[in-house]
């Protein structure tokens, strides 16, 4: 599959904005580089008109990648990661970490949630203050499969993990086998199971959340936890009444580089 990749001239604070646009125009990947951020866009469904409107006040270039061109670039580029103590996140070409708690090795791809984005940090942050030792667990937008992953070094007995885009369901599958997980299930959907969970996790944007809230709140056992991020600071507001609209309680808040990520219970 050929990508577009933009250059964008943006500063921190405009790179962060501009995730979330771009996200909702099915953008599979970002890159920040300092005052540049660079996003990639799959080649045979670029909406040009409206990634170009978003872009209007913006210094930005553009060019299509071959498949494996991508590849090379994105593996030069990452860099391991860690989430405090708690969970390091590299590729199998990099050393191990030491004195990391669960240390999660991708094959790097243009997947969302490799744990360098402020999201899929707090995710993490917050998975570690959740008890998943055999909780069922549904991962809703898989990405790169991290998130399914750490919580079966946690101890879940069950992992369900869906994704709308072939390219993530190919890199979780690689990801799971690298990490020798054994209770993941994962599928190209965007249909939520009919089953439900005690653990649901949620690294999406807040247009998907609020399109879903109703039925992520329907696979919800009683007493159940929501995990949600992929939400900017500005969503705060409509996203809480949306949960409280459904009977979702706030637990914890936390804030990293203007995003947030929000724990609630099912009542």
């Amino acid at each position: 599959m050929n990508s577009i990749q933009i250059s964008i001239k943006a500063n921190e604070q405009e790179q962060e904005l501009l995730i979330s646009q771009l996200s909702d125009l099915d953008a599979i990947g970002f890159e920040q580089i300092e005052d540049r951020l660079i996003a990639y866009f799959p080649a045979n469904d670029f909406n040009s008109y409206e990634v170009t409107r978003i872009l209007n006040n913006y210094e930005f270039v553009s060019k299509e990648l071959k498949e494996q061109n991508w590849n090379e670039v994105w593996e030069h580029n990452f860099q391991p990661v860690a989430v405090q103590s708690f969970c390091g996140i590299r590729a199998d070409f990099h050393k191990p970490f030491t004195g990391i708690e669960h240390e999660i090795i991708i094959t790097p791809k243009m997947s969302f949630g490799t744990g360098h984005h402020a999201t899929t940090y707090m995710m993490i942050d917050q998975m570690k203050d959740l008890d998943f030792k055999n909780k069922s667990v549904f991962d809703f937008g898989t990405g790169t499969g991290i998130l399914s992953i750490l919580a079966e070094k946690l101890g879940a007995r069950e992992v369900v993990a869906i994704d709308v885009d072939e390219w993530s369901i190919e890199n979780t599958n690689e990801n799971i086998e690298k990490n020798n997980c054994k209770r993941i299930v994962v599928s190209l959907s965007s249909k939520l199971p009919s089953q439900k969970f005690e653990i649901v996790l949620a690294n999406i944007n807040r247009n998907v959340i609020l399109d879903y809230i109703k039925d992520l709140k329907k696979i919800l056992k009683p007493g159940a936890h929501l995990l949600l991020s992929g939400l900017l600071t500005s969503d705060e507001t409509i996203i809480i009444e949306a949960c409280k609209t459904n009977d979702l309680e706030l637990l914890k808040k936390t804030e990293r580089n203007n995003w947030i990520s929000l724990l609630l219970a099912n009542k």
